[in-house]
Order: C-alpha cells, then sequence, then structure tokens
C-alpha cells in the first residue's frame, strides 16, 4: 500500500520506518526542512535502539522516503496517518489539537477518493469524529475513510513494540477502512498478533484508559515503598509477591522517582479534563496525577536527608537525566525537577547521561556541569545519585566509585544495586523502599 506519514516525530518516525518495513511505500511528511535533510541523510533526529539502521535498509529498498510536500505525498496514498503532536495545552491540562485538526484540512485538499485518513496521534474522545467533519467541510463531496489507530510504543522498545505488539488497536466504522487496516498489518495476521476493531470512540478511549491504569501501576508501588521503608519491609520483594498474581502482572511495579515521558503526564491529565467535563470525574487519576509531581520533590527531599539533611557546599554526582534509558526524551523527567532543587538548595551538581546531553543541557541550565562519564561525575563528590537505570550504570566497579568519591555515599532512585553489594564496597547505601544500610 501506498502511505502518507504526516509527523515526522517520535511516533510518525518509528511508524513511518517500521510500516515501509512491512513492504509497503511510505512518505514521511513533516514541514521541518532541517529535519527532513537529516531523514534524507539517513540520521534518525531522535534516539531510539535500530531505528538508523532499519531506516538505511528501507531507504536502499526505495520503499522509505521523506518530504515537506505534503501534497504530494497524499494526492496518491491509499492510507494517510496523522501522527503530529498532541502536547498538554497551557492553563487547563487538555490536549492541544491544533496540529490534528490543521493536519485534516490539509489533507482534505488533496486526498484521493477512497483513501483512508488514520489517525495515530493521541487524541481525546470525539477527535476522529472531528477530524471527518474537518475533511467533509473542505470537500463535501469526497468519498473517503477516517480510522483510529492508537499507538503503544515504548520509547527505548519502539521497534520490537511495533513488530511484536501485545494488540493492535483499530477504530474504524466501514468494511472498506477495516480492510485497509488489515492490509496494513497483514504481516502481523501471520503472526497471530490480536487485532481489536471497535468504535472511533472505543478506541480513543483504549489509548488513555491503558496509559491511566500503567500510570497507576507506578505510583501504586511508589506508595507502598514509602510504607515498606518505614516498616522494614523491602519493596522489591513485595513487588514480585504481588506481580506473580496472574490478576496483577510484574510489569510497572518497580518503585523510584516518579514517571515521566511524552505520553503519561499529558495523558493523565487530558483524560482527567475530558472526564471532569462530561461529569465522570476520574479520582483515582486525579490522585495518581499528584502523587506522582510530589514524587519527585520527595525524591530531591530524599537526596537531601542522606547527605545529613544540608546539601548547601555539596557536590552531588546525578547518573542519568532522562526519564527512561534508552531514550534521549527529557519531556517530565523527574531530573528537571530533581537537579533545580538541589541548585536552589546550595548545592553543585554535576550529571551525566549516555543520550541525554543534547536534549538536557539547555532544559538543566548553566548552573550544571556535564561529565563524560560515571566515574568522572563521581569524582570528588559528596554523593552519587542514580536516577535513570541506563545499562551503562549496572555493573559499575563500586571500589572505583567509592574511590573517587569523596564521601562514599550512594542514593540509588532505582534500585538496581543490591545492598550487600554496596555494603561490600563501603558504601553508605539508600534505595527505594528498602532500608538504607552503612558500613
Amino acid at each position: 500500500m501506498r502511505v502518507a506519514m504526516i509527523g515526522s516525530g517520535y511516533v510518525g518516525l518509528v511508524s513511518g520506518v517500521c510500516f515501509s518495513d512491512f513492504g509497503h511505500e511510505v512518505v514521511c511528511v513533516d514541514l521541518d526542512e532541517a529535519k527532513i535533510a537529516m531523514l534524507r541523510r539517513g540520521e534518525a533526529p531522535i534516539y531510539e535502539p535500530g531505528l538508523d539502521q532499519l531506516m538505511a535498509t528501507n531507504i536502499a529498498a526505495g520503499r522509505l522516503s521523506f518530504t515537506t510536500e505534503l501534497a504530494e505525498a497524499v494526492k496518491s496514498a491509499d492510507a494517510v496517518f496523522i501522527a503530529v503532536g498532541t502536547p498538554m495545552r497551557r492553563g487547563d491540562g487538555h490536549a492541544d489539537l491544533t496540529y490534528v485538526f490543521a493536519a485534516a484540512r490539509q489533507i482534505a485538499e488533496v486526498l484521493p477518493d477512497e483513501a483512508v485518513v488514520i489517525v495515530k496521534s493521541t487524541v481525546p474522545v470525539g477527535t476522529n469524529a472531528r477530524v471527518r467533519e474537518e475533511i467533509r467541510a473542505v470537500r463535501p463531496d469526497l468519498d473517503f475513510d477516517v480510522a483510529s489507530n492508537p499507538e503503544f510504543l515504548r520509547e527505548g522498545a519502539a521497534i520490537e513494540d511495533f513488530m511484536r505488539p501485545d494488540r493492535v488497536v483499530v477504530g474504524a466504522e466501514s468494511e472498506r477502512a477495516q480492510e485497509k487496516l488489515r492490509e496494513l498489518y497483514r504481516p502481523l495476521f501471520l503472526r497471530e498478533t490480536p487485532i481489536v476493531f471497535t468504535s472511533l470512540e472505543s478506541a480513543e478511549m483504549i489509548k488513555y484508559a491503558a496509559n491511566a491504569f500503567l500510570a497507576t501501576k507506578i505510583t501504586f508501588i511508589n506508595e507502598m515503598a514509602d510504607i515498606c521503608e518505614r516498616v522494614g519491609a523491602d519493596v522489591q520483594h513485595v513487588a514480585k509477591g504481588i506481580g506473580l498474581d496472574g490478576r496483577i502482572g510484574s510489569k510497572f511495579l518497580h518503585a523510584g522517582p516518579g514517571y515521566g515521558g511524552s505520553c503519561f503526564p499529558k495523558d493523565t491529565q487530558a483524560l482527567a479534563r475530558t472526564a471532569e467535563e462530561v461529569g465522570a470525574p476520574t479520582r483515582i487519576v486525579d490522585s495518581v496525577i499528584q502523587v506522582n509531581e510530589a514524587r519527585k520533590v520527595k525524591m530531591a527531599d530524599k537526596i537531601k536527608a542522606a547527605c545529613g539533611g544540608d546539601v548547601s557546599g555539596k557536590r552531588i554526582a546525578i547518573l542519568g537525566v532522562t526519564f527512561k534509558p534508552n531514550t534521549d526524551d527529557m519531556r517530565d523527567a523527574p531530573s528537571l525537577v530533581i537537579v533545580p532543587q538541589l541548585l536552589a538548595d546550595g548545592a553543585e551538581v554535576v550529571v551525566t547521561d549516555p543520550e541525554g546531553r543534547r536534549e538536557g543541557e539547555p532544559l538543566l541550565g548553566k548552573d550544571v556541569i556535564w561529565a563524560e562519564d560515571a566515574y568522572a561525575a563521581a569524582d570528588g563528590a559528596d554523593a552519587l545519585v542514580i536516577l535513570t537505570e541506563w545499562n551503562q550504570f549496572r555493573a559499575l566497579d563500586l571500589n572505583r566509585l567509592r574511590n573517587a568519591l569523596r564521601e562514599p555515599l550512594m542514593i540509588d532512585l532505582r534500585n538496581i544495586y543490591g545492598a550487600a553489594h554496596a555494603l561490600q564496597s563501603g558504601f553508605v547505601y539508600h534505595s527505594v523502599g528498602r532500608a538504607s544500610i552503612r558500613p
């Protein structure tokens, strides 16, 4: 099939590349000329493991191309995806749909008959119906379909998630639209991937409900971790014990400094605002949002307490600033709260991250010192904080770290080290949801 992907950000680019690897002819569209020039050179503007190689393969095969000309991409397409950003709107927490509706109007001018417009952007309930209205207002006689196909890609594992998903969700109200989506995802049918066909509204709601539930699991285990610290329990044992229950599951039960990223913060906010508007307020989701924001501040206080209650004049080394490993994404990362709080309390902060400097440096500000690696960051520091669980930080030479530090103090906010290992290396060791230890 001939596919036009409108928007070459994280979702649009990964989806476009993967569809081309399925054998479809894909043109990715973006208004950013510098980004398109970069993509044409085979360079991805985001860090996602395996993406550069998959791009190169499909560009060479002639199945993948990039352009700033929306009309050229759309006029001969069988399927047109809208994969533009829906950032949180300032002031009220709603998803900003400006780019979605602008794309719909532009598509309408050149969309061929019998094409299907597929909204992949995360949008509130009712948006796909509004997209159909926007297109019909421009071309009343056009014969077309609109479908909803929300994405469930985890940053850092997006290609695997696209190629081997738990399920594909399709909101489509005509047999023609359903058939085109079946054709697009035909390779997954061969793997017997569940494909859920439903209404536009249900597909939109599935995306928000899924993210809200996962955010709730993270927030729940973080609150359990606080209790564990006070009663002498180990949150990792608790998470394993409850996660083995098939009704609960083990995923997203990892205590830490709170969730961030491009999805959970804005999607929980958007769902809460929608719920308010329709008169069905979500007390659970509202609490999740509040607890998660407070969590980041609490982690800054935890670091301060581990340092004796005062970080003024102390050098704090931070390992990892992106919101999760295997991405350069800084959106709503806990570091954006924790680092400024430490600076405001008078600390000198040195950070390191395998991929986060390009995005993180302007966000964290000129007062932050950047180091090449964990050992350079630890050199002369009074405390070492593990904030993002990159693989590079999981098997560090703890003796070397201890010798580099001015004080043998580790605050492990991701619980990637065992207490016995840290103790053996001479550290005063603080973690999340487990008892603190000292030699």
